[in-house]
């Protein structure tokens, strides 16, 4: 393998690096791990390699869970502050490996989807914000553009829309509102909050609603917020998502079995479910280009089906 031709994060300057802000003491005691999970995409995190050894702070460490060396850049080469584990495919699996490897030994762990764009200023605004508000335990930042939502975000795309709001600065150190989850593609926590818990295996290969599940664990040990301190691009690339069908399975038997679970309250689970079945159904005939529609609907009536005889089994997706 060869050596990367960026500096290791944390060690000198990349090309394209902003200024750092102004740090407090209470920030710098506030180290922060960044860990993506992964599979078949080796050239998002090749790009994400760069992106933190831009930011303005970096961070202590920069994993990556992997289910093979394929899915990790050609020229991945393993330093101090930039790491790849192995683990059983699943996103909930990948990203329990990285809690189980990081332990305490940073104060937050923040999670991103490896088509996430983080803004230049990400790791050190998430270090302000949970030093300014020690009663908060998990926080998600402001998606400033979501591409899952539509045919997708491109790279160059994400960049500008992240370039400009970072040169309005000013991010603020507020809490917009509590919340029962959070987003996975943008969401950090306190190590110390969750050293005993772990994503739900359960929830195999997309992991659907994963993220809502593992804030709701936290309940009782401190506020899960929304906030407009981090920032990013969620790019929603298409390729290596989750077929139809399992999805459409997933939109129906994850919320609940969830709700069973006690991690997500039966209304929010009702509403969720009506939504995505009525615009499965809804958009079957035209579809979008980039939604299979069709293999959405197949998989909410197969879960229909399985929730009526009682059957919450969210690892069934994987025979789908």
């Amino acid at each position: 393998m060869k050596v990367m031709a960026a500096k290791d994060i944390g060690h000198g300057e990349v090309s394209g690096a902003v200024e750092p802000q102004a740090k407090t003491r209470a920030q710098e005691s506030l180290s922060v791990a960044v860990v993506i999970a992964s599979l078949g995409r080796p050239d998002l995190l090749n790009c994400m390699i760069k992106r933190m050894a831009a930011q303005s702070v970096p961070p202590k460490l920069l994993l990556f869970s992997t289910v093979t060396p394929q899915d990790l850049p050609e020229d991945f080469v393993e330093t101090e502050h930039v790491k790849a584990i192995f683990a059983p495919k699943g996103l909930t699996r990948q990203r329990n490996a990285a809690l189980d490897l990081i332990g305490e030994s940073c104060d937050i762990v923040l999670f991103y989807d490896d088509d996430f764009v983080p803004s230049l200023h990400a790791i050190e605004n998430v270090s302000r914000f949970f030093a300014a508000h020690p009663d908060v335990v998990g926080a998600t930042g402001h998606v400033l553009a979501d591409g899952i939502k539509t045919e997708g975000i491109s790279r160059e795309d994400a960049r500008k829309i992240v370039a400009a709001r970072d040169a309005q600065g000013g991010y603020p150190d507020d809490i917009v509102c509590e919340c029962d989850g959070l987003y996975g593609c943008n969401m950090a926590y306190r190590t110390s909050a969750v050293r005993d818990i772990r994503f739900d295996e359960r929830l195999r290969l997309y992991g659907w609603q994963e993220d809502v599940d593992f804030a709701g664990a936290l309940k009782g040990r401190g506020k899960i917020v929304w906030t407009r301190a981090f920032a990013g691009v969620h790019q929603g690339s298409k390729h290596g998502r989750t077929p139809g069908i399992r999805l459409g399975y997933a939109q129906i038997i994850n919320p609940l079995y969830l709700v069973g679970k006690g991690t997500m309250p039966l209304g929010f689970a009702l509403k969720l479910m009506s939504r995505n079945v009525l615009a499965n159904h809804g958009k079957i005939l035209f579809p979008e280009p980039w939604v299979d529609r069709l293999g959405r609907t197949k998989g909410n009536w197969i879960g229909l089906f399985d929730a009526v005889r009682g059957r919450l089994t969210p690892e069934r997706i994987e025979e789908l």
